[in-house]
């Protein structure tokens, strides 16, 4: 070690590449922070719909026990055999701090010939369990497109703290330890070349 000969050169390239770390540094934290921030708000978000979800399958279970009672087994079996096309989803996506997420819409069929039955062969009862299984089928995908996020940004969150400590308790240390080993070999150098002068001048 002692016998390395730095330069004025290769200390300045340190010094720029320690500001570099740093400022790297200070942007990572900024996202990781603002990732966290956005998680707890989607988490809380993904609380209430677990909840919701749960409401809406009950509600929507007494309503086919309903119909079930009202029409009879073979009929709701049939009508459900007489729906060929499946619910059509359009997944598109969007970014959360540097993340892409799925952002997913589900087109709802208003009206029971819609639903690939007809009019005449059911009751109000079939249309209402309809409906209120469409609400499920709609929770469902909400559901999925948060829990989706969630996964994603916990990734996210993971990798950036370790590129943070990385930089924070490994990288930005290590060349400081080299910053200051170059600045005082550049020193002893100088005091060697004073002495040196001196010694010519006597």
């Amino acid at each position: 070690m002692e016998n390395i000969k730095p330069t004025r050169s290769e200390l300045m390239k340190l010094k720029n590449r320690i500001k570099l770390a740093k400022s790297g540094y200070n942007l990572l934290k900024k996202k990781r922070d603002g990732l966290i921030l956005e998680f707890f708000e989607i988490l809380k978000r993904a609380k209430t719909v677990r909840q919701e979800l749960t409401e809406i399958y009950k509600r929507a279970l007494s309503t086919v026990n309903i119909a079930r009672t009202v029409e009879g087994d073979v009929q709701i079996s049939s009508l459900a055999l007489a729906v060929k096309d499946a619910p059509e989803l359009t997944v598109q996506s969007r970014n959360i701090m540097g993340v892409v997420v799925p952002k997913i819409t589900y087109e709802k069929k208003e009206k029971s010939y819609d639903r690939g039955y007809g009019t005449i062969a059911n009751s109000a009862v079939i249309d209402e369990a309809s409906i209120a299984f469409e609400k499920v089928v709609q929770k469902v995908i909400e559901a999925a497109e948060i829990e989706t996020s969630i996964k994603k940004l916990l990734n996210e969150i993971e990798k950036t703290k370790r590129r943070v400590n990385a930089l924070e308790f490994e990288i930005i240390p290590k060349m400081d330890i080299q910053k200051k080993f170059i600045q005082m070999r550049l020193d002893e150098m100088e005091r060697e070349n004073v002495f040196r002068m001196k010694r010519i001048k006597k």
